[in-house]
């Protein structure tokens, strides 16, 4: 398969020899290039070890077998090595941006982050791409000669450009941004580094948000199996998923249920997988990009779905948002845990006290915005089972969240 063997670097791949450099400059590793160090500065935070506590859909404790955050993030990583290999792009420097993505998601999933961009809507909201970038560049304090991890200028672009570029030319927010406007996070940093807000991340960034979008798809139908949410016969209304449903019972008639399964989710990202090597080819084909340069000038991705993909990616969204996400079952999970979001905000904004040795230091009493920031943060960074740990200290009646 193309996706085992690789190809020749192209020649819009990013080339860590030419990165931008690091906001502090430090002397070159002698046994590793700039991306590589990066993979390995994000693999040996903090932040990366508590995702293993994290949620993804489901709360951490109802299964062994469901995915968290960090086993999400492993599973990204490998498709987005994947994806980078085949195409020519750098493998590390994809394999940075998937190990991050996630790092700035609060406890409990969705669920705790919008409990927090509520709390925090008076002081700026809460974004996760936007806290990915604030615990890289400041709340990890690991070094002695600056906070943050000190990535390299790719990786903190392909970080905060996630989603696609952040503003126009004219600085207006665009995208999932433009109702609410930017981050003020993220337009603060670029103001110390020019994250070129207004265009695309490089080909290896969108590789790697691709990746996410994969392993969310075929992840997601295995864990929703799992719990019993619906049935693999019930996505056979799915036209990818009953294709490849068909083809698995061709071939093996009579598969035992679990390996049916399996096979499934191992057939969407094989052929996901394909498409955007395929899609990429076309779009490459038409765009002739010399350089990094042009990947981020062009006008749309260079790496992405073909439209046909397109439409399967939304109706898998489509077909796990009502049975999944809005289930009956995670809506109470993720109602119960929206509570002790709010109720760990409001007893440490009571009680500044109760905040560990650091967190309420160096802040004034009237600095209400500081201060809401502050907890905002120490929460974010809390593991499902720590949050309800410190609730319990101060409540009665801490939800079990099953």
């Amino acid at each position: 398969m193309a996706i085992e063997t690789g190809r020749e670097r192209a020649v819009y791949a990013s080339n860590p020899a030419q990165s931008r450099g690091r906001r502090y400059t430090e002397p070159a590793s002698p046994t590793r290039n700039a991306f590589r160090r990066d993979c390995d500065r994000i693999i040996h935070s903090a932040a990366f070890r508590r995702l293993a506590h994290k949620t993804q859909v489901f709360v951490y404790h109802e299964g062994d077998h469901y995915r968290t955050r960090l086993t999400h993030t492993l599973e990204v990583a490998q498709i987005a090595r994947s994806l980078a290999r085949a195409l020519g792009l750098d493998e590390d420097l994809s394999e940075a941006l998937a190990l991050a993505h996630d790092l700035g998601h609060p406890p409990f999933g969705h669920a705790g982050e919008r409990a927090l961009d509520e709390l925090l809507g008076g002081f700026g909201g809460f974004d996760h791409n936007a806290q990915a970038l604030r615990i890289v560049t400041d709340l990890e304090r690991r070094y002695a000669a600056f906070d943050g991890l000190n990535l390299s200028w790719e990786t903190l672009e392909g970080l905060v450009k996630h989603n696609g570029p952040i503003v126009d030319r004219q600085g207006m927010a665009v995208g999932r941004y433009a109702r609410g406007g930017a981050p003020a996070p993220i337009i603060a940093y670029s103001k110390i580094q020019d994250m070129e807000l207004w265009s695309y991340a490089s080909a290896e960034a969108q590789a790697a948000a691709l990746s996410d979008d994969i392993a969310y798809d075929a992840h997601d139908i295995d864990d929703g199996l799992r719990a019993d949410l619906f049935s693999l016969d019930d996505m056979a209304s799915v036209p990818l998923i009953g294709s490849i449903l068909s083809a698995i019972d061709a071939q093996h008639p009579g598969v035992e249920s679990t390996r049916r399964v399996h096979e499934t989710v191992r057939a969407l990202i094989t052929r996901m997988i394909e498409d955007v090597i395929a899609e990429t080819g076309r779009r490459v084909a038409m765009l002739k990009p010399r350089s990094a340069a042009d990947v981020r000038d062009a006008p749309r991705p260079v790496v992405g779905f073909s439209p046909a993909m397109e439409k399967a990616d939304r109706d898998i969204k489509g077909f796990l948002y009502p049975r999944m996400y809005r289930h009956e079952r995670v809506m109470r999970v993720m109602a119960d845990a929206e509570r002790v979001v709010r109720d760990l905000f409001a007893h440490y904004v009571a009680t500044p006290a109760d905040l560990p040795p650091g967190w309420n230091e160096g802040i004034r009493v009237t600095d209400a915005p500081a201060r809401a920031r502050r907890i905002g943060d120490y929460i974010a960074g809390m593991t499902d089972r720590y949050a309800l740990i410190e609730h319990a200290k101060y409540f009665k009646g801490t939800p079990e969240l099953r």
